[in-house]
């Protein structure tokens, strides 16, 4: 992605133009685009030999993992989505997701599958995580929408003396790759992150 100007946005401005860049998608271009990236997740061994796999509804022109569910479900699989954690700000919990599930609008307009302490997983049992991104670069910084989710989440991974599970992969458009970002102490490290198109090894 070529900047004009020779100018370096901030990162809300570079966040609100890779955000608009994958609006601007078509329908068509969307779903080649969710075909894409199902093909190159079904093929990593985390994806192969992983069991629990956390996903998430797309919003605002994200990349469509749907194919990759369906996929999942026909192998077994159990898949996972997140939930705005009732009680603890900032931070998400998993529930369980399955074909034509009851779901209910979170505040962000997000469809949600419904708290139920018995559809709960604990997120360091999970063993792939697909992580939705606004940006990336080849060297596998990422820029996500600014809330922190993922990050408080997931934190616990910084820790060394934990297991380095579940494994982190970032899922993209190619467009909204960029030259370079900023990477800040608090980011959760994506193993890789896959687009459409390609494979990037991160982390």
């Amino acid at each position: 992605m070529e900047l004009p100007n020779n100018s370096t946005p901030t990162k809300n401005q570079l966040r609100k133009s890779l955000r608009q860049r994958r609006r601007d998608l078509t329908p068509h271009q969307q779903k080649q685009a969710s075909m894409g990236l199902c093909r190159q997740l079904s093929l990593l061994p985390e994806f192969v030999y992983g069991q629990r796999i956390a996903a998430y509804i797309p919003n605002d022109g994200e990349i469509d993992p749907q194919p990759l569910l369906e996929l999942a479900w026909r192998l077994g699989k159990e898949i996972y989505l997140p939930v705005l954690h009732p009680f603890a700000k900032g931070r998400l919990l998993f529930m369980a997701h399955y074909p034509n599930q009851v779901m209910a609008k979170n505040r962000y307009g997000i469809p949600e599958p419904l708290c139920d302490q018995s559809a709960y997983c604990p997120v360091w049992t999970l063993d792939l995580v697909l992580t939705p991104l606004v940006g990336f670069d080849a060297d596998g910084n990422r820029m996500g929408m600014g809330g922190g989710f993922y990050d408080r989440t997931f934190a616990f991974l910084r820790d060394n003396s934990r297991p380095r599970k579940p494994h982190m992969i970032g899922v993209a458009h190619e467009c909204q790759k960029v030259e370079k970002l900023p990477s800040e102490r608090w980011d959760i490290m994506m193993s890789r992150i896959v687009t459409d198109d390609e494979l990037y090894h991160a982390g």
